[in-house]
């Protein structure tokens, strides 16, 4: 069997221990972020500060660079500029990795190990000891069952869960999730949010990055991003009034500069745009 990359949660072995930094500051912070791949901006000057102990949902559609973003606010990534900080540190900074949880969209699972080798390898490599953490970790997504079962015999939704699993077995103050309850059942779903939602009152800083507006009430605070850029950021009742409409999605294409039905807002008196569609005349 082949070992492949090591997860991007680890925290070297040895390492020494990053002393706490800007104790009763931001949690996450961004300053100035910017990353480019040639012509595109996939972030393109980002600034915020997210508070300890609050759930963040970073929503928007696809392409928008809700992965990018996770990815250089958790130094797995280096900005084209501007900096992120994580607990107070510049990221990237591999001593501090080991505080934070984070649960791709792709999972960094071998396929060949059983439930339970998955987990603890990536619990040792964490830091977290003892079976306690690992049995309640596999206790919330429902997989102590399973636990002798190779990765590779799980359908997609439970592969999704043991990703959610070793993102939270070694207990870190931060935790990114991408996408966490793609192909999740919905009774599952709901006590994923429940768990969520002990963590942020025990003081985990949370930030889901997701296009699926249905959860986004879920959350303390939304950031809305399109086009690399944070469009607006309130909680959901402050966002939809902002808007003027009691619908998210609404409120959303309204920040974005689009009508309703998803189409550029036209400058007041400006002739509406040709109809380019090639429907029937």
């Amino acid at each position: 069997m082949s070992i492949g990359p090591l997860p991007t949660t680890l925290s070297p072995a040895g390492a020494r221990p990053l002393p706490v930094e800007g104790a009763g500051g931001p949690a996450v912070e961004a300053v100035g972020l910017r990353k480019a791949f040639g012509v595109i901006q996939a972030v393109d000057g980002i600034d915020l500060a997210l508070a300890p102990g609050r759930i963040y949902g970073l929503l928007g559609p696809n392409g928008a660079g809700k992965t990018t973003l996770i990815r250089l606010l958790a130094g797995l990534a280096r900005p084209t500029a501007g900096e992120a900080r994580l607990l107070g540190t510049r990221m990237p900074d591999r001593r501090n990795l080991g505080r934070l949880g984070y649960m791709p969209q792709s999972e960094a699972l071998y396929p060949d190990l059983s439930v339970g080798e998955n987990i603890g390898f990536f619990a040792t490599l964490q830091g977290a000891r003892g079976e306690g953490a690992i049995d309640r970790a596999l206790a919330l997504v429902e997989l102590g069952e399973r636990r002798g079962a190779p990765v590779l015999e799980l359908s997609g939704g439970m592969r999704r869960r043991l990703s959610l699993a070793i993102s939270i077995v070694h207990e870190p103050p931060v935790l990114f999730l991408d996408e966490p309850t793609v192909g999740v059942d919905p009774a599952l779903r709901v006590q994923f949010w429940t768990h969520f939602r002990k963590l942020a009152d025990a003081g985990t800083t949370i930030l889901v990055a997701s296009h699926v507006m249905d959860e986004a009430d879920r959350c303390d605070e939304l950031l809305f991003i399109r086009s690399g850029k944070v469009l607006a950021r309130g909680s959901g009742t402050e966002l939809r009034a902002t808007a003027g409409t009691d619908n998210l999605e609404t409120a959303f294409l309204r920040f974005s500069g689009l009508d309703d039905q998803g189409r550029p807002v036209q400058p007041s008196g400006a002739a509406p745009a040709a109809d380019t569609t090639g429907g029937p005349g």
